[in-house]
């Protein structure tokens, strides 16, 4: 299945989940974050080949591990099997953007074929993801970020493996959990109090994630804001609370002197761009 393939077969199941996505989106239960997701997105067999075509030891991959996070990430494809191109990009389509779009009632939404803080993600027993809000803009600071897209492919994964995505109420304290499950599409906001996180994998095997932001010129609340991502510990942690605070603060500080996106050396710059 080629990356046209891909998109028809994305386009048709959000076709075919119109109404409960649209349903969703306007009710967002347990938490003030518009999201919705969507189950046996593509035909089993390739959800599968694109999990199996993932390395089982994230070799190449970016390794993140700090109080804020432990996960491995990828942007650069080249020396991917072509699947994992095909269907990172496939989201970038400006006909799966449209129907999106057009879905959630968000207009004017622009792909980043650069894969700034997106691409392949992997995770592993331990690791985790903390409670945050993403970078408010792409890597230029030109463009609001507005969507999130996440696609999982582990097979078999349940909420007891952990590693299952979590959005949090504004004040951080209580939490939503929505199961990393296989072959699922996750779709949810970013904005300035969209906080959000992994809870830690328990398990010993990858969770595997196809990863992708949306971007757009329309700031989310309608005025000018910028932010880096913005860590918090849990509720129960304290001490990581009090240490995101200053690297936050500290963080965007030097971010704003700079007057660009943090993280711009991992963009991808790779053929496989389209």
């Amino acid at each position: 299945m080629n990356k046209q393939d891909l998109i028809r077969n994305i386009i048709s199941r959000l076709d075919n989940e119109a109404e409960n996505i649209k349903y969703q989106w306007s009710h967002p239960e347990g938490t003030h974050t518009r999201h919705f997701y969507v189950d046996d997105l593509l035909p089993t067999a390739i959800a599968e080949e694109i999990y199996n075509s993932f390395p089982r030891d994230a070799d190449g991959f970016f390794n993140r591990d700090s109080f804020r996070e432990k996960k491995r990430t990828l942007t650069n494809l080249q020396s991917c099997a072509p699947i994992l191109s095909d269907i990172t990009y496939a989201f970038q389509d400006q006909a799966v953007i449209d129907k999106i779009g057009d879905l959630v009632s968000f207009v004017e939404l622009d792909p980043d074929p650069s894969l700034y803080a997106a691409g392949l993600s992997m995770m592993f027993k331990e690791d985790f993801l903390n409670p945050h809000i993403d970078n408010s803009h792409d890597g230029d600071r030109k463009k609001y970020r507005r969507l999130n897209l996440l696609y999982y492919v582990s097979p078999d994964w349940s909420l007891e493996n952990g590693g299952n995505f979590e959005l949090w109420d504004k004040d951080v304290k209580k939490q939503k959990t929505i199961v990393a499950k296989f072959n699922r599409l996750l779709v949810m906001e970013t904005n300035d109090i969209s906080w959000h996180s992994v809870s830690p994998v328990v398990v010993d095997r990858p969770r595997c994630c196809v990863s992708n932001y949306l971007f757009s010129n329309l700031s989310p609340n309608g005025e000018d804001y910028f932010h880096v991502t913005s860590f918090l510990g849990r509720p129960d942690q304290t001490g990581k609370r009090i240490i995101g605070r200053i690297d936050n603060s500290m963080r965007n500080m030097v971010s704003k002197v700079l007057n660009t996106g943090r993280g711009r050396d991992l963009l991808n710059s790779g053929k496989d761009k389209e």
